[in-house]
Parts: C-alpha cells; structure tokens; sequence
C-alpha cells in the first residue's frame, strides 16, 4: 500500500489505536493490579515468609519480582536501538510488532498455570510478557508518522491514548467479576479468578491486535541498507543525539532531571499494588478499585496540570509535580491504615498523569526549532525513561533485599526526587535570569 494513500485514513488509525486498545489490558491488569497482588499473596507461606526460592537461590517475593521486570527492561534497553534500526531500514515494522505481540500474548497467557509450586513460570513468563509489551508499543508508535500527516499526530496520538484506556479498564471490569464474584461462575479455587484474567489478558492481546495487523501499511525497504549497517545505525543514532545534546545546556539539564524523578515515577507505580499488599494487607478487590480509582484521577490530573502550565509554565509545574512526589515515597515510608493508603494513591493519581505528558512536552518544546530528524531524540528520551526504570526497579529490590522492609526501598525513591529537583531549579533560575536580562536589554 503506498503510504501517501494511507495518511490521514480514518480506518487506518482506527486500527492503529485498536493496538493500544489491545495491549493497554497487559499495562494495567499484569503491570499494576491483579498480577502484582496475586504474586503477593501466593508467595507469602507460613514456613518461609516472604521468601522464595528461584531456581535453588532464595530472594524476598517482591524484590524478585522486581529484579526480573529489571532484568526485562534492561534487555530491551539493549534491543531498542538495534529492532528500531531494523525495522526502519527493512521495513518491517509489522512483522517485529506481530512477534513482540504474539510474545507477550502468549505469556500472558501461560501465567494461567503459574500457582505455588512453580515460581520460575511466573517470573519467567511476566517478563517475556513485559518485553513484549515494550516492543510492540515501540513498533506501534513508529507508525504515527506514517498514518498521519504532522497537523494529525496530537490527535491521532490522543485516539490511542483513549482507546487504550478504555480497552484496558473494559478488561480490567470483566476481570473484577471473576475475582469478586466467583460463586457466579461455579468457582471454588481462589487461585482460579486472577488465573483466568491472566489468560484472558493474553486472548484480548492478541485477538484484537489482529485488527491493526490486518490494516497497517507496510513500509518500503530503504535501499543500499543491509542488517549489519542497522546494528551499528542503532546506536550511533543514539551517540549522535547524545552528542547534539551537550551543545544544548537547558536541554541536557531536563534530559538528567527526568531520568533521576522518571527512576522514581515509574518505579512507584510498578510496584504501588504490592507494596499495598504486602505491607497493609488491602486484599485484590480494594487494590483493584484504587487501581481504577487512580487511572480516573491521573485523567482529571493530567488537564489540571495542563492547565496550570499555561499559567505556571511547564518547569515551574513539573518542580511542584516533584515535590508531590516527594511527599508520596515519604508518606509511604510511615503510612498505617486504609484510609491514609488511598489518600496517597489519590494524591499519586493526581500527579501521575500530569508528569508524564507534560515531560514529554517539555522535552519537545526544548528541542531546537530547526531540528528535523525529531524521531531519533524521541527514541532518546524512550531509551533514558527504560534505563530510569531499569535502576529504579533495581534499587527499590535491593534496599527491600538489605533491610527486609519496602518501607524502606519507598523512602529510598526520595533521593532521585530530590536529584531530579535540584537540576529542575538550576534550569528554572537559569530561565529567569533570562527573562531578566531580555528586559533590561
């Protein structure tokens, strides 16, 4: 299909936002509510605690679990540059995307028979599924420019946006029935609910992933590229947008503030549903409500602080969204109850949605007007929020491995929060002697 035949076809980015429709259910029903509590709960015994043995080595539940969503990201901090080369100079994108789909789907969907007795299969098959889910997301998005013109993009991405967050909480509701009300579906096994949402997170993966699979265009083979030259174009892509940025100080200052509070962000909201579990004993069905509770509110947060940025301007904004932060990893350090729980998921609601997109951009509006190939300092800022997350998640499973206590690992979180922040106020002071000095002048 010629690409100038497909931008802008309302039936090609219908199927384009179905992937995030798809795959949206793995973000939020295995990354932050069922899977997470469900792990919890079968991995506390009363002979061993919170410790399991994987493969002959014993670890502490969730820092394992922790280390192996690690140990995904990690490796695909490594694929990233090399599958985006390939995929642009051969062309096939779809192809990659089917086989990062079909993974992820597939795991999913053997979570089914992970139970007690066989740790090694949950681990195993969570992270394959995580790596799944970043390589399709990344292949996905590679498609924008493709479908839609430059005036489109905003809201063609919006579309996705949207449909994913339908998508998932459709999901996520269908699997709440099962896990609330077993007795409708002749289920006496508690293992059982949460074992089916795992599966049917797979078949909804998947199936409705055919969709775009079906509809997508193909993108042409660039000519006079051969394999070996996009394993090495991968990086030095990177290199050469790392080089572009130490001539541009403001830019690389935000690059350093949003790797050290993204550490932080993301790491907090992977590990939010087990920390609940373990430490406050909430249970599935209230985890799963804050869960949902929270998506709504990142919502309404994301339009608050967008509106506060017209106000504030976006640097001004993201320090307070920081400071909130802060507040969250050093509530969670002392925080009791139920009640005091939910406040503080609220409160990370509030700032979830907001960091995240207007990070974003702001890395956009830094960028240097004249600048053309925005994909690769794009693929940049992917690459340093998966490497955020990488030493995030890592960190947060040591410091519970030492002290024994993820209270401790929460309160740990504060310090990339207070890194992050101090390169934020240079980059706001600096911003302000400017305004300064072009007054005077």
């Amino acid at each position: 299909m010629d690409n100038a035949t497909v931008k802008n076809d309302k039936r090609v980015i219908s199927a384009w936002a179905m992937f995030d429709w798809a795959n949206s259910a793995y973000n939020l029903v295995i990354t932050t509510t069922v899977f997470p509590v469900y792990y919890t709960a079968i991995t506390q015994t009363t002979a061993h605690g919170d410790q399991v043995q994987f493969f002959g080595r014993m670890f502490i539940n969730t820092a394992l679990a922790n280390y192996s969503l690690s140990f995904a990201y990690l490796l695909m901090v490594l694929i990233l540059p090399i599958l985006s080369a390939l995929a642009d100079n051969r062309g096939n994108q779809k192809t990659f995307m089917k086989a990062f789909t079909y993974l992820g789907g597939l795991s999913c969907m053997c979570l089914f028979f992970f139970q007690p007795d066989n740790i090694e299969l949950g681990i195993i098959c969570s992270a394959l599924a995580a790596m799944g889910y970043i390589g399709g997301v990344l292949l996905n998005n590679s498609f924008l420019p493709q479908i839609a013109s430059t005036d489109q993009q905003d809201k063609v991405s919006a579309q996705g946006f949207a449909y994913g967050y339908i998508g998932s909480v459709l999901l996520q509701l269908i699997c709440f029935l099962f896990i609330l009300k077993p007795q409708w579906f002749g289920i006496s096994d508690a293992t059982l609910p949460p074992r089916i949402s795992f599966l049917l997170v797979g078949i909804w993966w998947i199936g409705f992933s055919q969709i775009p699979f079906g509809r997508l265009p193909e993108k042409e083979k660039r000519a006079g590229h051969v394999a070996g030259h996009a394993l090495k174009d991968g990086f030095r892509e990177l290199a050469m947008v790392w080089k572009h940025i130490q001539g541009i100080p403001t830019l690389k200052r935000f690059l350093l503030a949003f790797f050290f509070y993204a550490m932080g962000v993301q790491t907090v909201m992977l590990v939010a549903a087990g920390f609940g579990e373990k430490i406050l004993k909430l249970g599935q069905a209230k985890l799963i409500a804050t869960i949902l509770v929270i998506q709504l509110v990142a919502t309404l947060g994301a339009l608050l602080m967008s509106r506060l940025v017209r106000v504030f301007g976006n640097i001004r904004v993201i320090i307070l969204m920081v400071l909130l932060w802060i507040v969250v990893c050093v509530s969670a350090y002392s925080i009791q109850t139920e009640a005091q729980f939910f406040g503080l998921a609220a409160l990370v609601g509030l700032v979830m949605g907001g960091i995240q997109s207007i990070s974003r951009s702001t890395y956009s509006k830094l960028l240097p007007a004249n600048l053309e190939d925005t994909a690769s300092f794009f693929s940049f800022y992917d690459v340093t929020e998966k490497m955020a997350i990488v030493l995030g998640l890592f960190s947060f499973a040591f410091i519970e491995e030492l002290t024994h206590n993820m209270r401790y690992s929460a309160l740990w979180l504060t310090t990339y929060f207070v890194v992050g922040l101090v390169f934020l106020v240079i980059i706001q002071a600096g911003n302000s002697r400017r305004k300064k000095m072009e007054k005077r002048a």
